[in-house]
């Protein structure tokens, strides 16, 4: 009787111990899938509101705080009421300064050298055409006196990625999910612009990885934003309608293979004998701006491992390049893959 009362209370505590693992297991399990659900919706905590211009009608913006849409300023409502503060910026076609507006920070263009004029409102043209969540919210212009007023981001331009995640308040963001979110935001935008509403328009003003850079800017819930639009020339293949980036030659690794001259050099350059060419060269780019925004963090790795055959994709000739809508399909499954992969991962260190 005593050796059955005493295997039976052993086999008791077994049962207990088993019940508690399976318990636990349940737990690390379900606050597992509630963080990973939680971060395929917000993958960063933003740090300030962030309104959508697009929720606005044609004509009306809305930043920061605001609730309510707000007819675009004019001259009028420029000289009032925004007060220039500081030069933050410039470059050969306008300078930039960090102004106020109704208490609300925004960033003041002015056209530097005249005879740039048609490049300025040629950008401020695109900037009114495709408001949208992928571009700089515009806030207002003033042709009078070569103004643009659009959102302040004090983060600047995605050059300074790098030095921005070395700061102490944001080292917390600097993982490979928000850069893996910075490419997915930055396809997202060449996506915006090869199917806008304009028709099929291509980043010119991206000869090299710095130039790339300076065209978008920095959220402060790191998310992208394209700012210069000056450069976007169409394309219209049923028109028979191609591009060239510029009436100069271009050279380097970053661009297409079809942007350089294919005639050698022996021949010496000349537009009128350089071939034109499609979209697909921002395809081609995709690859090198990835590798650059998910930088060298725990996971960018094995990031770019999963992303090796769709970038190699990237780099075939143009009619077997991907469309921007696939390679952005692609990353938004590896990035589902891969923070189930390492959800699965913390469940087992926790074990």
């Amino acid at each position: 009787m005593d050796l059955r009362f005493h295997g039976s209370k052993k086999g008791g505590h077994w049962n207990c111990l088993v019940l508690l693992i399976i318990l636990l297991l349940f737990t690390v399990v379900f606050i597992n899938i509630v963080l990973y659900v939680y971060l395929e919706h917000l993958y960063v905590s933003p740090s300030y509101p962030y309104a959508d211009p697009s929720t606005c009608p044609q004509g009306y913006f809305k930043i920061g705080s605001m609730k309510n849409c707000s007819a675009w300023l004019t001259c009028q409502g420029i000289n009032k009421e925004v007060r220039r503060l500081k030069l933050v910026g410039e470059g050969a076609v306008k300078k930039v300064y960090l102004s106020e507006w109704k208490g609300m920070k925004v960033a003041l263009s002015q056209l530097t050298t005249p005879n740039l004029q048609d490049d300025f409102f040629q950008g401020l043209q695109m900037l009114k055409a495709l408001q949208n969540r992928h571009v700089v919210t515009l806030v207002g212009h003033c042709q009078e006196n070569y103004s643009i007023l659009t959102e302040y981001h004090p983060l600047g331009s995605l050059e300074n990625l790098d030095s921005t995640f070395s700061l102490p308040k944001y080292k917390n963001f600097n993982t490979w999910q928000n850069r893996l979110g910075l490419a997915i935001d930055y396809v997202s935008i060449i996506g915006y612009l090869h199917n806008s509403p304009l028709g099929t328009l291509v980043m010119c003003d991206s000869n090299d990885l710095d130039k790339v850079l300076s065209q978008y800017l920095l959220t402060s819930d790191f998310r992208l934003v394209a700012n210069d639009l000056d450069a976007l020339p169409l394309v219209d293949k049923d028109r028979g309608l191609l591009v060239k980036c510029g009436p100069r030659e271009i050279i380097g690794d970053f661009v297409a293979p079809e942007q350089l001259w294919p005639y050698g050099s022996d021949k010496e350059f000349s537009n009128d004998l350089m071939p034109s060419y499609d979209e697909k060269t921002d395809i081609w780019k995709i690859p090198a701006v990835t590798d650059y925004l998910l930088g060298h963090v725990d996971g960018s790795d094995i990031v770019r491992f999963h992303l090796f055959d769709i970038h190699a994709e990237c780099k075939k000739n143009p009619a077997e390049r991907p469309s921007a809508q696939t390679v952005l399909d692609m990353y938004k499954r590896i990035r589902t893959l891969l923070m189930k992969e390492f959800s699965m991962s913390d469940v087992r260190e926790m074990l």
